[in-house]
């Protein structure tokens, strides 16, 4: 289907060029063409253009692509161009979620395909400032920073709004339930939520915006002098970012993995601890609140079936059968080696007597969180037992599930055809990206100056659906599925994407302003992608439960980010 578009897109534009591209006899006027009937008379031509004479400075892209200065015909060609900058972002998409179904996150998931995510506004970006001379580059330069404040904004605002209404599920005090969905429209009983890897990522993209406010800080101090240095500066602070990024995305599962075991540990802790409760001669605490040695030694000996004074590992399996360790993939032989791995200090595969208080001991005063004994701390052991448990369930509840690594998944079938396929569509994602972005960016300057509209809110409005409606259908199909996991990648996902549009394509719009010399004259957009991200970004990096209303602070950011735009440059002149 997406390639009998195309065909039919090339045949329409190949048409337009070759209408545009006739020459037309001309002995008395640039409007007159002859009638073919008879020479003197000619046809006078009233195409929809502000003056006749810009259809002669009218350049074709490539050479042979269509241009003309008509406000339908630009039109047409935005909306071609951008329906192949669409199928660009399609077929990026598809070929990385093929990658992601054989692959894990590590290098592919998590250097690769981000940056290839963000190719289709970093070509937009490009070639806006490689265009013709330095004071075209500079009217043209606008589409850039349009496209990058406007896929900012889409992105963690009506995206963002779009998957908590479309993801909501019933709200509990920890989490949402997965799957279920009984209670409709509920503002605050209906949402999603998410793990505390996602906050961590809103946290980054929040921390991304440093390089914004570098190079717009000599715009504040009214210094012109800085202002060339501000965007050296800026550059090197973004593309350092850049690859501090794509690093952190690389290791970010082993760190994921390490956190993880972390929490199944201290599973096994509280789910060994309340066993031990249970089978106490007495409390674990005494009247002050600190481990109380005699109960502890009197549960080694019921424990220590022979009787020699050491408890092997039967007998620690023979003690916690029965534990059940909440929502982790945990059998006894696990818990045992963790229980060794803790209890046996002498290496011995044995825990004596005093290895066993010592390390009960210390299980008892994790569980307090170290603080100080009380008085009435001995009847309080079933709370501090219950609290830590407790505790214990919500941290592995914010972790979510264990990470997968960059290995093949065996039960794929046929992994070969699937990475083929997934090249294939990388590459030809990459190339429609690279060809059309230049018409693209020509069609929408030429389009505002035929409409004399500015050429930023086209490109903030116009662009990013183009851009970004691909990786849009894929987050709200993917929050559809109503999962916690689902809505942590979600999430993750977008603000990893602004993230990259803060760091990648930030970097190569300052390398276009060092390298051709342009003038840095976008405060107010600078200002929008600023409140945008602070706003969401502090939102997002502190709760991992967003009942329904919050879509509504998305969706309010938006028509303000616009509104605002307006009113600081075309009301207060702000430039």
């Amino acid at each position: 289907m997406a390639n009998t578009v195309l065909f039919s897109l090339f045949l329409c534009l190949i048409t337009i060029n070759a209408v545009h591209s006739r020459s037309l006899p001309d002995p008395t006027s640039s409007d007159l063409i002859s009638d073919g009937l008879h020479t003197p008379n000619y046809l006078r031509l009233n195409p929809l253009s502000l003056s006749a004479e810009a259809e002669s400075t009218c350049e074709q892209t490539y050479g042979f692509l269509p241009c003309t200065t008509t406000v339908f015909g630009n039109l047409f060609l935005i909306i071609a161009y951008g329906y192949l900058m669409f199928v660009s972002a399609t077929y990026l998409s598809g070929g990385s979620e093929l990658l992601l179904r054989i692959l894990g996150p590590g290098v592919i998931g998590g250097l690769f395909l981000p940056i290839l995510g963000a190719l289709p506004d970093a070509m937009l970006i490009l070639v806006s400032g490689l265009s013709g001379t330095k004071e075209v580059a500079q009217s043209q330069v606008s589409v850039g920073m349009g496209l990058l404040a406007g896929s900012t904004v889409m992105l963690i605002t009506v995206i963002w709004g779009s998957c908590v209404i479309v993801g909501k599920c019933d709200l509990r005090e920890l989490a949402a339930v997965d799957g279920q969905d009984t209670k409709g429209f509920d503002l605050t009983g209906s949402g999603v939520s998410t793990d505390i890897w996602t906050c961590y990522a809103a946290r980054i993209m929040a921390i991304s915006i440093i390089p914004f406010i570098i190079v717009q800080l000599p715009q504040l101090l009214s210094s012109s002098s800085a202002r060339r240095l501000a965007v050296l500066i800026a550059l090197i602070v973004s593309v350092s970012m850049l690859i501090s990024y794509c690093a952190y995305q690389v290791f970010q599962p082993t760190i994921q993995r390490r956190r993880i075991a972390y929490s199944k540990h201290r599973q096994v802790i509280s789910g060994v601890m309340k066993h031990l409760r249970q089978h106490a001669l007495g409390r674990l605490l005494n009247d002050q609140g600190e481990p109380n040695f005699d109960v502890i030694k009197k549960l080694f000996d019921a424990i220590d079936e022979n009787k020699d004074s050491h408890l092997s590992a039967s007998e620690l399996k023979a003690f916690i059968i029965g534990i059940r360790f909440d929502e982790i993939d945990l059998d006894q032989d696990d818990a045992v080696k963790k229980i060794l791995t803790d209890f046996d200090t002498s290496h011995d595969s044995l825990i004596d007597i005093n290895e066993f208080v010592a390390a009960v001991s210390k299980w008892l005063n994790v569980a307090k969180g170290g603080r100080p004994g009380s008085a009435d701390a001995g009847p309080q052991t079933i709370k501090v037992l219950h609290d830590y448990h407790e505790q214990t369930k919500q941290e592995h509840a914010l972790l979510g599930e264990e990470v997968q690594s960059d290995e093949i998944v065996e039960d794929v079938e046929n992994p070969k055809w699937i990475s083929f396929k997934a090249g294939m569509m990388l590459l030809l994602g990459a190339i429609i990206a690279a060809a059309f972005a230049d018409p693209l960016v020509d069609a929408v300057d030429n389009f505002s100056d035929a409409t004399s509209i500015p050429t930023f809110f086209i490109s903030f409005i116009a662009l990013p659906l183009a851009t970004n409606s691909s990786e849009a259908v894929s987050a709200i199909i993917f929050a559809s599925r109503k999962k916690i996991r689902t809505a942590s990648l979600t999430y993750s996902e977008l603000y990893g994407a602004v993230t990259m549009n803060n760091v990648l394509c930030l970097s190569v719009f300052l390398g276009l302003v060092y390298a051709r010399d342009l003038t840095w004259d976008f405060s107010s957009e600078v200002l929008v992608i600023l409140i945008v991200c602070l706003v969401m970004g502090g939102f997002a990096s502190f709760r991992t439960r967003f009942p329904l209303w919050t879509c509504s602070v998305a969706y309010i950011l938006y028509p303000f980010s616009l509104a605002l735009v307006y009113v600081l440059d075309y009301v207060f002149g702000w430039s």
